[in-house]
């Protein structure tokens, strides 16, 4: 019998679900609790899955840093979803060519370790309402921001989930971790 790969999607979100720009309100949060949570994100993992605005700003920023956290990100074989790049040249990145759930799928019965999503909120979208996202990790802020895009907006159709695992961080983040149900 064969297992299937898991899919792991990992976010920053407000409390009232603004996934939008965390660059701008998630760093007075950043401590060594968050950063321990952000680097299990990737353990296990050996693809990084992102949507094309992930990827540009990813792209702009981590080739030029080092340390620990960059050399994994910087060598993770990456995989960018996007119906309007051409091209990628970031380290071991790849485009998604055609239907992303039908390559996703197929990603998932392949040989290998965690897939791991993060940010991308239209792409972990898709993927949760297809039924493909096997742990979703939301890190709660302490925080309203009023407008943004939210990762669940009016209209989105019902997902069931269970709570796997839950962590409250000293500067009040929540770290919670859900399984489809």
């Amino acid at each position: 019998m064969t297992t299937q790969r898991k899919i792991t999607a990992g976010l920053f979100i407000s409390l009232d679900g603004v996934v939008e720009a965390p660059d701008t309100w998630h760093f007075p949060y950043m401590n060594d609790e968050m950063a321990a949570a952000v680097g299990e994100m990737f353990v296990g993992a050996d693809t990084l899955l992102l949507g094309r605005k992930t990827y540009e700003s990813f792209a702009a920023v981590w080739p030029q840093r080092s340390g620990e956290m960059a050399d994994s990100i910087n060598g993770i074989r990456k995989l960018v979803a996007s119906t309007t790049l051409t091209a990628t040249d970031w380290n071991n990145s790849a485009l998604i060519e055609g239907d992303v759930v039908g390559a996703v799928k197929d990603l998932k019965q392949q040989p290998g370790g965690t897939v791991t999503l993060t940010g991308s909120i239209g792409l972990t979208r898709t993927l949760l309402e297809a039924g493909l996202i096997d742990e979703l990790r939301l890190l709660v802020h302490p925080i309203v921001l009023g407008t943004g895009l939210r990762l669940f907006p009016e209209g989105t159709a019902q997902v069931p989930l269970g709570l796997a695992r839950s962590a409250i961080f000293s500067t009040g983040v929540v770290d919670l971790t859900y399984r489809p149900a």
